[in-house]
């Protein structure tokens, strides 16, 4: 069984900006609509065995619980933060560790709500008229997180694939469609394969630094070497440090380029090294995706949605140099003439919101037109059901209800993505 995309990029466009502008007359309250909007425009381009993924969360839920996370989440930071502030002036004397600890004490938050996102949307899911679901276990993936966090950051990264391999896990141990329960298989070490890209890139970007600082030559005036010669003399006597030399340095561009590219890479095959092992009774998972195809549409869509959002901020910050004036703007005297447009205050701000809004309107829509679309339109057409007979013993799943939907997600910003 493969899984086909029908969704077009023009009426996807005109959608993002339709439901966007709606978004900023409003003041952000249409922004629950236009995910909703935007999400069942998605799951209906994307047809398994051609029959439609359905979408069937409702905006003023998530709009109700975007408050009631508020709520909760402004009482719980606000007494936190204030017992933390008072033990950090009367133990440390300082406010730094109350700040540290502050923001450590939001982490786990972050994590749970990022799985009761993944919660909600699941249990708003369908297809074949059937629920997809998630169980009631977010704090048992908070501490889990916060534990395979810690020593991947000990481990300085190299127990990465660990940490994707067994939070994955625990989240599709726990992830049901109708009444299959779905399985994650295999063993994190195999996630080593995804990760060859950023680890050769890593290991390039370590090399040529130590060329370019222990073998090249360095600094100061006396080129002052670290175990190599300090400089070349020329024929005419003319002395060259060879950290000058720009051929030294290229290869830390390219290295650097090397980690972006690495960093998608594994993001996208772990995730499709994965998905060969999902399994239910009688239901197994095939990824085809490709992660140099992956690594294109996100540099190309970005590179289009970010060059437009450059550009407008650059025209932004014209516009209000010729109304304002650059010292009325910076707050800096820079010697230039104040500008003398006739235009009264109020509407030039008025103008200048609404071309600033403007833009983000625009970067938004461009990103959902050319890195959102080609990624879900691959991810899809790259997946496909090669044993499906236990498709026909499914049941129909309870409704899962919870009051504050993505609300923590919402409040956090961790829900804002499709």
């Amino acid at each position: 069984m493969s899984v086909d995309f029908v969704g077009r990029r023009g009426a996807l466009f005109w959608l993002a900006l339709k439901t966007g502008f709606f978004t900023i007359i409003t003041l952000g309250f249409y922004r629950f609509w236009m995910k909703t909007r935007l999400r069942r425009w998605y799951w209906s381009a994307i047809r398994p065995g051609g029959h439609p993924m359905e979408y069937v969360g409702e905006p003023l839920e998530k709009l109700l619980g975007f408050f009631i996370a508020v709520v909760i989440l402004t009482f719980y930071i606000g007494i936190v933060n204030l017992l933390l502030m008072f033990l950090s002036f009367a133990v440390f004397s300082t406010a730094s560790v109350g700040y540290l600890a502050s923001f450590a004490g939001v982490v786990p938050l972050w994590f749970y709500a990022r799985y009761r996102a993944r919660r909600y949307v699941l249990s708003r899911t369908r297809w074949r008229g059937v629920r997809f679901g998630l169980e009631k276990a977010a704090w048992g993936y908070t501490w889990r997180a916060v534990a395979h966090w810690s020593v991947t950051l000990i481990s300085l990264g190299a127990l990465w694939p660990r940490m994707t391999f067994y939070l994955e896990k625990y989240v599709i141990d726990r992830t049901y469609f109708g009444s299959a329960r779905l399985h994650q298989d295999g063993h994190w070490s195999m996630l080593y394969r995804a990760a060859i890209p950023l680890i050769i890139a890593l290991l390039l970007l370590a090399g040529s630094m130590v060329w370019i600082l222990w073998s090249d030559p360095v600094f100061g005036p006396e080129g002052l070497s670290l175990g190599g010669i300090a400089h070349d003399i020329l024929t005419d006597g003319t002395v060259v440090y060879p950290l000058a030399r720009p051929e030294r340095l290229l290869l830390v561009p390219i290295a650097l380029a090397g980690i972006l590219y690495g960093a998608i890479h594994y993001r996208f095959v772990s995730k499709r090294l994965m998905a060969g092992h999902k399994s239910a009774e009688g239901i197994t998972l095939a990824s085809r995706l490709s992660g140099p195809r992956v690594a294109f549409i996100y540099t190309f869509g970005s590179f289009i949605a970010y060059s437009v959002l450059v550009v407008g901020v650059g025209a932004l910050a014209i516009a209000g140099l010729a109304v304002f004036g650059p010292s009325a703007l910076v707050f800096l005297d820079l010697g230039i003439e104040e500008a003398s447009l006739d235009i009264p205050q109020s509407v030039a701000v008025a103008l200048l919101v609404m071309f600033y809004l403007a833009i983000f309107l625009l970067w938004n829509v461009l990103y959902n037109t050319f890195v959102t679309f080609p990624l879900m339109r691959h991810l899809a057409r790259t997946t496909s059901l090669p044993k499906r007979y236990g498709l026909r013993y499914v049941s129909q799943r309870a409704r899962d209800e919870f009051a504050e939907a993505e609300g923590f997600a919402e409040a956090l910003d961790v829900g804002a993505a499709i």
